[in-house]
């Protein structure tokens, strides 16, 4: 079984490294594709969904070393080079190839992103980050990639997603999160409006999810005491990665403010999703809003 997983962001032009368990490892900073997100061979977009790092090439190289079709080709970036070779798509230093997990979404056919030659590398240090520029591979600096290559095995999983992850206090995200929770807690598990909202939302750490056109989708809190909460996908973005994404993001806050203990009121239907993330259940089954419940907590440190 992996022990790390790697997710894209393409609208917060983002990749980050997280254990199985949720601890974030790193973050970096990336450039995809300058096209947008797409599939078909000959797009020059970013792919998106589930992957594998398929292959790793160039351990060892020197930094800037240029590859060309997967094979240093013995030449050493530099500015010099670069004026000579004008319009170049520089592959540099470490390559991560990509496949599909998906057939006929990202796997096979016109659709195959390790036949489209997707690649995770290095690029020249003078080429922006953290906006599209690519032709359909993930460029990350120099230092980066080395870094992500020698923590990374074959076969880690990679999950390029078009959504981001934003965190703030009740009044810099309560608009957002409000009609997320409405639509998921209020309307389609009739949870009475008046147990939905509480004094805890002011006092509370919130994250949301964002789709590409800035729409929220998904919404979690922590609380002061380590309590987790209110933890909402709506519908059509569930099975796609931001239920995890979300509760990643609340165990790095939870980390970072020096939380030892984390304690959630899981839906008994979700409680699987949270013992993946070593919540294990601390309580006998009881009801909450008449919806079924148990008690999970998880040691932080």
């Amino acid at each position: 079984m992996p022990t790390m997983r790697i997710r894209i962001s393409l609208p917060a032009q983002t990749l980050e490294l997280h254990a199985d368990d949720g601890r974030l490892l790193r973050r970096y900073v990336v450039s995809t594709a300058k096209n947008g997100a797409g599939e078909q061979r000959g797009s020059y977009m970013t792919p998106r969904g589930r992957h594998i790092v398929r292959a790793k090439v160039g351990a060892g190289a020197t930094p800037n070393t240029v590859f060309v079709r997967r094979r240093p080709t013995g030449e050493t970036w530099s500015p010099a080079l670069a004026a000579a070779h004008p319009g170049r798509d520089w592959i540099l230093t470490r390559i991560l190839w990509l496949s599909g997990r998906e057939p006929g979404r990202n796997r096979l056919g016109e659709v195959d992103t390790m036949r489209r030659y997707i690649y995770i590398h290095g690029s020249p240090d003078a080429v922006p980050m953290g906006t599209p520029g690519s032709i359909g591979c993930v460029r990350m600096r120099n230092a980066d990639i080395v870094e992500l290559f020698d923590l990374v095995p074959a076969y880690t999983p990679v999950d390029i997603v078009e959504f981001r992850i934003e965190a703030g206090d009740w009044h810099e995200l309560a608009a957002a999160a409000r009609p997320v929770r409405e639509e998921v807690f209020v309307r389609e598990q009739n949870v009475p409006l008046d147990m939905e909202w509480d004094e805890f939302d002011a006092t509370s750490r919130h994250v949301v999810a964002f789709d590409p056109a800035g729409a929220a989708i998904g919404t979690g809190r922590l609380l002061p005491d380590g309590h987790l909460g209110r933890m909402a996908v709506l519908p059509a973005w569930r099975g796609r990665g931001v239920g995890r994404a979300l509760l990643e993001r609340l165990l790095e806050i939870a980390a970072a403010a020096g939380q030892r203990e984390l304690v959630l009121h899981a839906q008994t239907q979700a409680a699987g999703f949270y013992g993946r993330f070593g919540f294990v259940v601390a309580g006998p089954e009881f009801m909450e809003a008449g919806i079924p419940h148990v008690k999970m907590s998880r040691r932080l440190a």
